[in-house]
């Protein structure tokens, strides 16, 4: 019997001196309750003692609580190993296996080649130990060649060790070689195909993942998962939600991790009924909330602008993390509570949590939409002076955004030039955009120009500088961006606007006619601009039009078609007076949209919450919570 054997064999053990005797236990038998190195060496000694110093199933014993234990000691194990004159391949697998727990990747293939010159034959246990190994520490060419042993030992059917191999290869970013082990896998089970699907969809190869998540002969919650991730990943939320359909209708159960993806999927497109349907779910189930879930809860709330209910989940966490904590400021801070922020922020400190980095990212945050300026002056040393923690190209772009906004345009380029690091295109694009609010056409057109070189594929970047020239009356210099966008072809990125009725997702395009209910739609909106108009609407001109819509567009469809405004017209058809509907919309809100839906919010006496790029909006009685100051 091997030593393993011996190791995984029923212990015999208890003897007996005569018929009235008590059982007597071999000393072995108390390695199995060793539970620190004081004891542990006890028994060692007690071994030495009688005799057991070389023999690799005792030593092994010690070994593995040395090696494996979060209480054992890797040097003692190492120790010991040194004294065996023959040491067996239990004993070489499971410190390869304690260098591989501590992140030793290239110990583990030194002991591995040790193992050979002493003759020492691997076993299936010994591969998949050198494989994460290899996939930890990126080591390509070790990797191929421990690839070539598990052929050459003769393990190419060891199911356990296969999958590891694919896993290497994905983490590699070598789909090639990961497909090819994969294809000659005489049995795949799920592990495999779901670690296939994970590879593709990691390099971006999403309708690649989704084809072998086609093939697969059965599925679990984890290939489902993989699947639905990979979409929530590449913003593809439609298909995500599309596939999370397909499994309830299966009635396949949620897990965790099925629920975090789905709830992230529901932040993207701002699919707050869904995200409730979850949040019940999770809790009528009893699902773990631990605290990446929670913190997904929380951020699905708040980005769905339900502040009220993502509070409501903070307070009734029983344990709040780190990353909860700082989930709930950055809530706060993009719906411009920035007073609410800072409150937050203290109790936080109260309860002895450390703040960290994200934490006065989210409190800077929160003071600059806020206008909070002399806060977030003290909160920026704060960092610094009691939590030790030295301003990050993050916080100098808070506060120079800060300052930008208001107004501060001198002290925020001081701030700038006084960064210990280049200021990346962040940093400047606040700055940029302050430019832009306070019409300073000479600096903004410096710094407009760093910008688009830096980021020269960006299209926002030439909008905003073409912007600024409408505003200064230099019409030339507006149309000579427009040339240099079309001469390295860059394409503004369209814009759309989600809303959320009735469970189901609508998303709607400027000037776009697709949807089923178009007609009442357009409809809805030319009686929404009339009574508008009635009391004082007039629309903003050109600066929206540059802002929102490119020149093909801007032939077609005017500032009355812009696609928050169509989204708004929707959700005035499908609520009554005093109601609320949310709409996401991936870029900035124009200003002419943001004043006509002051405006419609006080006509048709509806609150409308609009999540765009960079914040909340939330319109109610003719006026916006942002309190025109973004």
């Amino acid at each position: 019997m091997s030593s393993l054997q011996t190791f995984l064999a029923p212990p015999l053990s208890i003897s007996f001196s005569s018929s009235n005797s008590k059982p007597r236990y071999s000393p072995l038998e108390s390695l199995e309750t060793c539970s620190s190195m004081a004891q542990l060496k006890q028994n060692h000694a007690h071994l030495t003692k009688l005799g057991l110093s070389s023999d690799n199933d005792a030593m092994g014993r010690l070994i593995k609580f040395c090696a494996l234990s979060n209480d054992g000691d890797l040097d003692y194990a190492l120790h010991l190993f040194d004294t065996l004159p023959h040491p067996d391949a239990f004993i070489y697998n499971t410190l390869i296996r304690g260098y591989l727990l501590r992140k030793q990747a290239a110990d583990c293939i030194v002991l591995y080649l040790r193992m050979l010159q002493d003759s020492v034959l691997p076993n299936k246990f010994t591969f998949p130990c050198l494989i994460r190994a290899c996939s930890v520490d990126v080591a390509v060419e070790e990797g191929a060649q421990i690839h070539a042993h598990v052929f050459k030992f003769g393990f190419t059917n060891d199911g356990f060790c296969l999958n590891n191999l694919i896993h290497m290869y994905v983490n590699f970013k070598s789909l090639e070689n990961a497909r090819k082990v994969f294809d000659k896998m005489p049995r795949r089970d799920v592990v495999s195909w779901t670690t296939l699907i994970s590879g593709y969809a990691q390099l971006g190869l999403v309708d690649a993942a989704f084809e072998v998540f086609e093939w697969m002969p059965e599925r679990n919650s984890v290939s489902w998962n993989a699947m639905i991730a990979a979409y929530v990943q590449s913003n593809r939320f439609h298909e995500a939600f599309a596939l999370f359909n397909r499994m309830r209708a299966e009635n396949l159960a949620l897990d965790k991790f099925v629920a975090a993806s789905m709830l992230s999927a529901c932040t993207g497109l701002g699919a707050l009924e869904q995200g409730e349907w979850i949040h019940i779910y999770i809790r009528n189930k009893g699902i773990e909330l631990d605290p990446k879930l929670a913190t997904t809860i929380i951020d699905m709330y708040c980005k769905c602008g339900c502040l009220e209910k993502a509070y409501e989940t903070f307070k009734g966490l029983t344990y709040k993390s780190i990353s909860s904590w700082n989930c709930m400021i950055g809530g706060f801070a993009m719906h411009g509570k920035g007073e609410a922020a800072i409150s937050i922020f203290k109790d936080m400190e109260k309860q002895g949590i450390v703040p960290d980095n994200i934490t006065f990212i989210n409190i800077l945050s929160a003071c600059s939409h806020s206008g909070l300026v002399e806060e977030g002056r003290y909160y920026f040393q704060y960092m610094t002076r009691v939590h030790g923690i030295e301003p990050m190209m993050e916080h100098y772009g808070c506060m120079v955004d800060l300052l930008g906004r208001a107004g501060l345009l001198d002290e925020a380029k001081k701030l700038i030039d006084q960064m210990p690091m280049t200021p990346d295109v962040g940093v400047l694009g606040a700055l940029f955009g302050a430019c832009r609010i306070h019409g300073n056409i000479e600096l903004g057109e410096q710094v407009g120009k760093r910008v688009i070189e830096l980021e020269p594929n960006n299209s926002g970047r030439y909008v905003l500088l073409a912007n600024l020239y409408v505003k200064a009356g230099r019409y030339e210099d507006m149309a000579n961006v427009r040339r240099m966008m079309n001469v390295r072809g860059v394409k503004k990125v369209p814009g759309f606007s989600v809303i959320e009725l009735e469970g189901e997702v609508n998303e709607f395009i400027a000037g776009g006619r697709d949807h089923p209910e178009s007609k009442e739609i357009y409809a809805k909106l030319d009686e929404m601009l009339d009574r508008i108009r009635a009391i004082g609407y007039v629309p903003c001109g050109a600066e929206g039009v540059v802002e929102e819509l490119d020149e093909e567009e801007e032939k077609e469809n005017p500032l009355n078609y812009h696609s928050e405004k169509l989204a708004i017209a929707f959700g005035l058809l499908k609520t009554k007076a005093g109601d609320t509907f949310r709409i996401t919309k991936n870029l900035r809100v124009c200003r002419d949209c943001h004043h006509a839906s002051k405006l419609i919010s006080k006509v048709f006496d509806r609150e409308i919450v609009v999540r765009d790029r960079n914040r909340f909006h939330h319109f109610k009685d003719g006026e916006c919570s942002c309190k025109d100051y973004w």
